[in-house]
């Protein structure tokens, strides 16, 4: 296999896993009930996993650039159809304002791909988290610290892999 076919074959699979982690987050946002935190917060478990759809954001636009946008309109179209529409709407907005971020991340740092992944996480997340739960009228203190904790343990997991993973292939970017 050649180092065309690879990159063509490693670029489907991320932005498929990308598409596919978008749609399962917002259907189970539709279906998974809230925890109560005490005082009237409530936290979605969802939030666990929602780490990895910015991991996975981060490898697919590490294969195909700024088209990783069109992967997230393909996934919020099928999110309108498959999840509650109202859901996949913040999902939309909060993935365009994150998105954004992430973008500037990646075209204006010249970090390293593991650090990039944190540095994306750092500020998408908390964009994310907060415009998604506001517009759902979850927002509290709680339960943004919840879901940015969430999301972050992910990413930090993913980043440590993904460094030692480059360490011994002795891959640099």
């Amino acid at each position: 296999m050649n180092k065309t076919t690879q990159n063509l074959g490693m670029s489907c699979f991320w932005v498929l896993i990308y598409i596919a982690l978008i749609v399962l987050v917002n259907w189970l946002f539709t279906v998974v009930p809230l925890i109560a935190m005490g005082g009237g917060d409530k936290w979605p478990p969802v939030a666990l996993i929602v780490g990895l759809v910015f991991v996975a954001r981060d490898f697919a636009q590490r294969y195909v650039g700024h088209w990783v946008i069109a992967a997230m309109v393909v996934a919020a179209v099928i999110s309108y159809f498959m999840a509650d529409p109202f859901v996949a709407l913040a999902s939309v907005v909060a993935f365009v304002i994150s998105e954004f971020a992430d973008w500037l991340i990646y075209s204006f740092t010249k970090r390293p791909f593991a650090q990039r992944i944190l540095l994306s996480s750092v500020i998408a997340a908390p964009l994310d988290t907060v415009v998604f739960l506001g517009i759902l009228g979850y927002l509290s203190g709680p339960a943004v610290l919840a879901m940015i904790a969430s999301k972050f343990i992910g990413a930090l997991i993913v980043w440590y892999l993904v460094k030692r993973r480059f360490a011994r292939s002795k891959i640099t970017d």
